[in-house]
């Protein structure tokens, strides 16, 4: 089975960082593309960045240079550094195995609130 959880998130103020990490079970990690997705209150999933099995990484222009994404294929974890983050920010953040147009599972996800 398929298990994708994520932590990390939390209440920061803009212009705060936080690392945002998911744990991945039930499938080769090291085999697949690895996403986060971003959902804020009354809007439509976004898609945030993407890394592929051997480390190269894309991102959304609006997080572009204030985010980070990496993975651990020995620890089958992937991350995600925030940093600079913005009220547009808060949102529910979730890992998910694939990439944008091609996901599969996606994890429960872990709240990222921005506010001062």
């Amino acid at each position: 089975e398929v298990q994708l959880v994520e932590s990390g998130g939390g209440l920061v103020q803009p212009g705060g960082s936080l690392r945002l990490s998911c744990a991945a079970s039930g499938f080769i990690f090291g085999s697949f593309y690895m996403t986060w997705i971003r959902q804020a209150p009354g809007k439509e999933l976004e898609w945030v960045s993407t890394i592929n099995p051997v480390g190269d990484t894309t991102y959304a222009e609006s997080i572009k240079g204030r985010f980070t994404i990496s993975r651990d294929n020995a620890e089958n974890t992937v991350h995600l550094q925030l940093t600079h983050l913005e009220i547009e920010d808060t949102a529910m953040y979730y890992c998910a195995r694939g990439f944008w147009g091609n996901l599969f599972e996606r994890g429960q996800g872990t709240q990222v609130t921005v506010s001062s």
